[in-house]
């Protein structure tokens, strides 16, 4: 059918058929991860959303032309919708990314099995710090991982921060080119000039001591001069962080790093 055009009748909407209007009038507007259940009982879809109220409107009407066929098919099994609250979307994220791979929805595609290994590594060379992604660590840097996919929005969330507090003065908005949307040309080179051995010691703090204390020596390098859009960048950086500190992967990257010591 062409974009646009009207239908002869209306679109299916299974899920309201089922769950009721009041259902989706009701549904929380806060982050979380929310699992369809087919008539069983069993977990057929898990997503997340930074307002889930907002996301699951998506899901009320089955229109052939803007949802995808194995989401039709989908809402047509669909016969309950549980939640599981989270205290912000990064959360949400490290949740449905766990939640994916111990139940594997069979109508989920992305996350479900583990992807490529990937770490975060990182060196100090005179006085500056390389940062980058591989799937093989090169001799003689550190690493932190395996992270999979989160790896790359680890690494981004790292050297931004690194870079923030070695520039308190400049702020998020004068960030080199691309660096904002993760774009960077690997690996990254952040002059330290003579904090070497401090930045050394906070992503010691960061990776297997007390994530805390970053946060707490970032805080001190800023010292609180950022403008509002900079200090909610700064949070949702630092948010991305604990998520995947908190995350399975996490705890297993820091396993995997103490078995080496």
């Amino acid at each position: 059918m062409a974009a646009g055009q009207q239908f002869l009748f209306a679109p299916a909407q299974p899920l309201v058929e089922r769950l009721g209007k009041n259902f989706f009038r009701k549904a929380p507007a806060r982050p979380g991860v929310y699992l369809m259940r087919d008539a069983t009982g069993q977990v057929v879809y898990v997503g997340k959303a930074k307002n889930l109220r907002q996301r699951l409107r998506n899901y009320r009407v089955a229109n052939p032309e803007r949802m995808p066929r194995r989401h039709l098919r989908m809402v047509r099994e669909v016969a309950g919708i549980d939640f599981d609250f989270c205290r912000n979307e990064s959360a949400a994220l490290a949740r449905e990314a766990k939640l994916l791979r111990r139940l594997k929805p069979k109508f989920n595609r992305a996350g479900v099995w583990p992807g490529k290994a990937q770490f975060l590594t990182w060196r100090f060379v005179d006085h500056a710090a390389q940062f980058s992604v591989d799937e093989i660590p090169p001799l003689g840097w550190d690493r932190f991982g395996s992270l999979g996919g989160y790896a790359p929005r680890l690494h981004g969330a790292v050297v931004r921060l690194l870079w923030l507090a070695l520039n308190p003065e400049a702020g998020f908005s004068q960030l080199p080119l691309g660096w904002a949307r993760n774009r960077f040309a690997l690996p990254v080179t952040i002059a330290c000039g003579t904090r070497g051995a401090e930045i050394r010691l906070a992503l010691g703090h960061l990776f297997w001591r007390k994530p805390e204390d970053f946060s707490a020596w970032l805080q001190s390098s800023i010292n609180g001069n950022l403008p509002v859009f900079d200090q909610a960048a700064l949070l949702a950086d630092l948010e991305g962080i604990a998520s995947v500190a908190n995350s399975d992967r996490g705890v297993a990257a820091r396993s995997n790093q103490l078995a080496l010591l």
